[in-house]
């Protein structure tokens, strides 16, 4: 049986008939959970029918002469039939030498590679006359280090592109006069000659999650400094008596220290600073040391989380100080809701609707995902996408520290104190 309700104290059957009670948490918890269910399904229910300007390499090493009455080598009308083929625009293809094919793959500036090899059009003519060695063959290169789905779809581009430019060589050689003297299985060969061959082009690690592993290690650091903010947010308010501290049943107020808001923000961001070192250092050691996943470049990857993690844990600072009690939505929408679908990690950047491509471009966890796949992937090369990461830590970090003073600045000059000090609690 419940204890009788004090003397003077409402009881909740009560507060529960009151409409302005529902109003606000109503309306914020659907717009929270309308806005997430769109952003988050918006971006990855259409794929192949958002592809704009996906990168793919096409390497033409054919060195044969052309076929009889044609102006071009089978491995260039291959290539040329690869670059026109609809949809326009859907694909960005780089025509490019095979060394020029493999460094982009290497820098994770396209997803895959349609290789035609140096004696494709040898090989296809000895087909005609019978002294094949080897069947010809087009070769598709995958880049795994890209994301798994990013260079899954280039794979399947590149393989239905091959598939197509072998039925149209085997129009060319059906209709020759040679092929009417060949055997029904010549035929049924002559008329889709090339065998298509998948491998992968740039390998990275067993332990790499299938090129996710630098998505995960970004979203863990990106978590850990947006929970790491809140925490010092609120114990720092706690410890200073503008907020209540209650665990459990044991309810405190502490007294209420004078500070002002700018000296509030620069004690929250020299704590978000040094708690993000221990932070930092244990997500590396949990995903390295503990979990084994294949990492290089260790120091530089170190340095690299910690200043994206501090760049994220002032920003979350920065916004708390500027909208209060309201700040960790705010911040949850920057960091986390609006980051994570235009990451660009888990769908390409190139696979989803304009509205995340243009995110993308300034979206923290974009930047923070590509130095991290650059890192552990790509060698740490700057034009992998590490260059990018370090300016755009840069660019966040300037602007969390301007905009956090210049409004915590703003309120003090206006008078707009948090709180009336209050005495210790009995």
């Amino acid at each position: 049986m419940a204890p009788p309700n004090p003397p003077g104290q409402q009881r909740a059957g009560t507060l529960l008939r009151l409409p302005k009670l529902w109003i606000a948490p109503s309306v914020l918890a659907a717009l929270v959970t309308l806005v997430l269910s769109l952003l988050y399904m918006g971006g990855i229910i259409d794929p192949n029918g958002n592809l704009h300007r996906l990168p793919v390499a096409v390497v033409d090493a054919d060195t044969g002469p052309p076929l009889p009455g044609q102006p071009a080598s089978l491995g260039a009308q291959v290539a040329r039939s690869v670059v026109s083929a609809p949809p326009a625009g859907a694909i960005e293809w780089h025509q490019v030498s095979q060394a020029e094919a493999e460094d982009q793959l290497a820098s994770g500036k396209v997803y895959g590679a349609l290789v035609v090899p140096a004696d494709f059009t040898a090989s296809v003519v000895a087909l005609t006359t019978g002294q094949a060695v080897k069947q010809p063959a087009i070769t598709v290169l995958t880049n795994p280090g890209v994301g798994s789905l990013g260079s899954s779809m280039a794979a399947q581009i590149n393989q239905t592109a091959a598939r197509q430019a072998s039925l149209a060589i085997g129009k060319q050689l059906t209709a020759a006069p040679a092929a009417a003297a060949a055997g029904a299985t010549a035929r049924l060969l002559l008329a889709d000659p090339v065998q298509v061959t998948t491998r992968v082009g740039h390998p990275i690690g067993r332990h790499s999650g299938l090129g996710l592993s630098a998505f995960y290690l970004t979203l863990l650091l990106v978590l850990s400094s947006f929970i790491t903010g809140n925490l010092v947010h609120s114990g720092v308010d706690g410890a200073l008596g503008y907020a209540d501290s209650e665990i459990g049943p044991w309810h405190s107020r502490r007294p209420t220290v004078p500070i002002g808001r700018t000296q509030t923000l620069v004690l929250k961001m020299a704590m978000t600073a040094g708690i993000l070192v221990l932070t930092t250092t244990l997500v590396l050691v949990a995903c390295i040391t503990l979990l084994g996943i294949d990492a290089s470049h260790i120091p530089l990857l170190w340095l690299f989380s910690y200043c994206a993690c501090l760049a994220v844990g002032l920003g979350v600072q920065a916004i708390n100080a500027a909208f209060g009690s309201m700040g960790q939505l705010v911040s949850m929408f920057v960091f986390i809701a609006l980051a994570l679908p235009s990451s660009g990690a888990t769908v390409p950047l190139q696979a989803v609707p304009s509205f995340y491509r243009f995110l993308g471009a300034f979206e923290p966890m974009r930047q923070l995902s590509a130095g991290v796949r650059a890192i552990l992937y790509f060698d740490a090369r700057g034009d992998a996408g590490l260059t990018r990461g370090w300016i755009m830590i840069s660019i966040g970090f300037a602007a969390a520290l301007v905009f956090g003073f210049l409004m915590t600045r703003y309120y003090d000059r206006k008078g707009f104190r948090r709180l009336t000090p209050q005495p210790q609690s009995a």
